[in-house]
């Protein structure tokens, strides 16, 4: 079966049950939608996603109905109802399950939680990059590229005070920062070395810093020193490089930047956005290669 045929099935799948989660919804609907029998149609969505139709269907759902319960003045049970639930009790039973609290706390305490944020698959498994020839012995490096959607999120983050990379950070502000940042509860990925755009660097601080990001509506402790700003939805593209000893992580952060400082996302229908959010790195581990993320926008 030919891969992007299924790519572009599951991706269809995802958009009609964004439109029609108000509705009920079949496996035999589904299978329709891409025209493969519903045991085809199951197996490729959770290939892709990594949940059955009815699982990413269920989680979606609910996801929803918290986001409305704690934005909306609203009854639990019309919410129940509008996501496609027979019964208040069976509503109550799934969320509770789902979430760890009941709908009437999510309505009345408005507590972080860990929503489901599905990113469209289309992208997700969009590889865009086939590798340069950077490595200092002359061999070839495979960079993968890929491009997903951020919602809209907040981050928790600590400011240095000139520093324009991690060493310099450290020198301002202690490595210990990571520690923290790693600690802190219900975070949505995890810490993040950042250069920040010019329109969320506060005076008198520095381009880099380390965060994390967390859900919109984090209302969880936040670090003495520690900032808590808001991030609009956007699009990273994601560069990850090969697997590396640790002790040359310097050798493998420096040859994935020769690859970004080179790459041309127009060549895939995008163009680099990087006032719609920070770059990004994430910790150097030798076993998964080192990752960057640098936004950009559809052309």
């Amino acid at each position: 079966m030919d891969p992007q045929k299924n790519l572009d099935a599951v991706a269809k799948i995802q958009e009609y049950i964004e439109k029609h989660c108000k509705e009920p919804i079949t496996l035999s609907q589904l299978a329709r939608i891409c025209s493969f029998s519903p045991w085809h149609t199951c197996r490729i969505f959770k290939e892709l996603t990594g949940k059955t139709p009815f699982e990413y269907i269920r989680a979606y759902r609910l996801s929803r109905a918290a986001e409305m319960l704690q934005r909306e003045n609203v009854k639990v049970i019309d919410v129940a109802f509008d996501f496609v639930f027979d019964t208040h009790e069976g509503f109550t039973r799934s969320f509770s399950s789902y979430f760890g609290i009941s709908p009437k706390e999510c309505h009345h305490k408005k507590p972080s939680m860990d929503l489901f944020m599905p990113t469209s698959v289309r992208e997700v498994y969009l590889s865009l990059h086939k590798g340069e020839k950077i490595m200092s012995e002359g061999k070839a490096n495979t960079v993968f590229v890929q491009v997903v959607d951020r919602p809209a999120r907040s981050i928790i983050l600590k400011r240095g005070v000139k520093a324009t990379h991690y060493f310099e950070y450290c020198e301002e502000v202690g490595c210990e920062i990571w520690d923290t940042l790693t600690n802190i509860k219900n975070a949505l990925y995890e810490p993040q070395g950042l250069w920040l755009p010019k329109n969320l660097v506060a005076p008198g601080t520095s381009i880099y810093a380390q965060g994390v990001e967390v859900s919109m509506n984090y209302n969880g402790e936040i670090p003495e020193g520690f900032d808590l700003i808001d991030l609009p939805p956007c699009k990273m593209m994601i560069f990850q490089g090969q697997p590396y000893d640790d002790e040359k992580f310097e050798d493998a952060i420096s040859e994935l930047w020769e690859t970004m400082k080179t790459y041309n996302p127009e060549l895939y229908g995008f163009q680099w956005a990087d006032e719609d959010g920070p770059r990004f790195q994430l910790e150097p581990l030798g076993y998964r290669g080192y990752i960057e993320g640098r936004p950009v926008r559809s052309i």
